[in-house]
C-alpha cells in the first residue's frame, strides 16, 4: 500500500494499534460519570428537557392497554402478538410495556490479539456496571480488528472466546453484545455475540460491506436470519454496521417486537463517511420508529496512529437516535464508556405520532 511518509497502513497500523490501544482506553475511560462532557450531546437541542427534567416527548405513564397500530384494535401490553394480523410474531405498535433498559455504550479501540481485546472488554464492563448498566453493547470486529487474517482467529459460539465474554457478562449481571467471528468452512461469518443472563446467541451479519473500495464478502460468509433477544421483557433486535443501509432490516426487527435495535459497528473512514454515519443511525430510527442503538469502534486517530486505506479500522461517534429520529447521545472519536436509560414506551408514542409501519403498502 503506498502512502505518505511517516503515515501508517495495512499491517502496520495494526500492529501499532496493539501497542497503543490499551494505554488510550485506560486513560479515556477512568472516570465512569461522563454527563455532560465536552464532545457528547446527552440531549440534543431538537428534544430538550422539560421543567421536571424529562426530554420533551418521552412516554411518562404506564398503560395497561394501548392501540395497536398494526390492526387498529387495542390489546394489553404483554400480549404476545398482534391479534389482528396473522403471522406477526408481535405487535410493533404497542406491546412495549416495562421499566427503562439502562445501556452502555463501550466503545473501543479493539487491537489484533482476541486476549488483548478481551481485557477491554472486561474493564469497559466493569465501568458500564458500575453505572449501573443491564446491557453492554460493544463494537463490531471486538474480538480483533480488521487488517489482519481473521480465519485464524475464528471460533465458534462456544469457543474459548466466547466462552469468557460469558463469563465476564454473568460476574456483573448484564446481557453483553459484542462483534467476534466464527467459522465458515475456508471463511468466516462476522457474528455479534449476544450473552449473559442466561442467553448466548449469535447474529450473524447478513449485509456485507463490499463498498468504498474494500470487499468484506472475499473473506466473511453472509448471515440469513435477523435476530432478536429480550432483556426485562423489552425485545432488542441485533444488527452490525452496513445494515444500518438496510431499512428492511430494522422495520422486520420491529415488526417482531423490538422498541429497540442494538447495533455494533466498525466504520470506515472517508469524506463524508461520519455524516453518513449520523444521517443513517438517525434515518433507521425513524423510518423503523425505533430507538437505534449504535456503538462505533474509537477512532484510532485519536490514540495517536494515522492511517490510509480502505479497511474500516473505526471512526467511534457511537450514536443514540431516538424513534423520532433525534440524537439522544453520542460520543467522541476517542476510546469511552456511557451509560443512558432508553425508555422503550417512547416507542408507542412515536408510532402513534409518525404510524408509518401501520401504513406500508409494500
Amino acid at each position: 500500500m503506498s502512502r505518505p511518509p511517516g503515515v501508517a497502513g495495512g499491517l502496520d497500523v495494526v500492529h501499532a494499534l496493539a501497542a497503543v490501544a490499551r494505554n488510550a482506553h485506560s486513560d479515556a475511560t477512568r472516570s465512569r460519570s461522563l454527563r455532560g462532557r465536552t464532545g457528547m450531546t446527552l440531549v440534543s437541542a431538537a428534544h430538550p428537557a422539560d421543567g421536571a427534567g424529562h426530554a420533551i416527548g418521552e412516554v411518562s405513564a404506564t398503560r395497561s392497554r394501548t392501540v395497536c397500530h398494526t390492526c387498529d384494535q387495542r390489546h394489553g401490553v404483554s400480549g404476545g402478538g398482534c391479534p389482528g394480523i396473522p403471522g406477526r410474531r408481535r405487535c410493533p405498535g404497542g406491546a412495549n410495556g416495562g421499566a427503562t433498559v439502562r445501556i452502555g455504550l463501550c466503545q473501543i479501540t479493539s487491537t489484533p490479539e482476541p486476549e488483548q481485546n478481551l481485557a477491554l472488554v472486561r474493564d469497559a464492563v466493569r465501568q458500564a456496571a458500575d453505572d449501573g448498566a443491564r446491557v453492554a453493547l460493544f463494537p463490531e470486529a471486538t474480538m480483533a480488528c480488521f487488517g489482519v487474517p481473521l480465519r485464524p482467529l475464528a471460533e465458534p459460539l462456544d469457543g474459548p472466546w466466547a466462552t469468557a465474554v460469558r463469563e465476564i457478562a454473568d460476574e456483573h449481571g448484564l446481557v453483553l453484545a459484542a462483534g467476534m467471528f466464527t467459522p465458515a468452512g475456508d471463511r468466516v461469518r462476522n457474528t455479534m455475540l449476544v450473552t449473559g443472563r442466561g442467553q448466548h446467541v449469535g447474529y450473524h451479519k447478513i449485509h456485507l460491506y463490499d463498498a468504498f473500495g474494500f470487499t468484506e464478502s472475499k473473506t466473511v460468509e453472509a448471515g440469513s436470519e435477523p435476530v432478536t433477544v429480550t432483556v426485562d421483557d423489552v425485545v432488542l433486535g441485533v444488527a452490525t454496521c452496513y445494515d444500518v443501509r438496510f431499512p428492511e432490516l430494522f422495520r422486520l426487527l420491529a415488526d417482531r417486537g423490538a422498541p429497540i435495535v442494538l447495533l455494533g459497528a466498525s466504520w470506515g473512514a472517508g469524506p463524508g463517511k461520519r455524516e453518513q454515519w449520523e444521517l443513517l443511525v438517525r434515518a433507521r430510527a425513524l423510518d423503523s420508529t425505533s430507538w437505534l442503538v449504535a456503538c462505533g469502534t474509537a477512532d484510532p486517530t485519536a490514540s495517536g496512529m494515522d492511517y490510509v486505506g480502505t479497511t474500516p479500522f473505526g471512526i467511534g461517534y457511537s450514536t443514540v437516535a431516538d424513534p423520532y429520529g433525534r440524537i439522544h447521545a453520542q460520543l467522541g472519536p476517542g476510546p469511552d464508556v456511557h451509560v443512558l436509560d432508553i425508555d422503550p414506551k417512547a416507542v408507542d408514542e412515536a408510532r402513534r405520532t409518525i404510524p408509518v409501519l401501520a401504513n406500508r403498502r409494500l
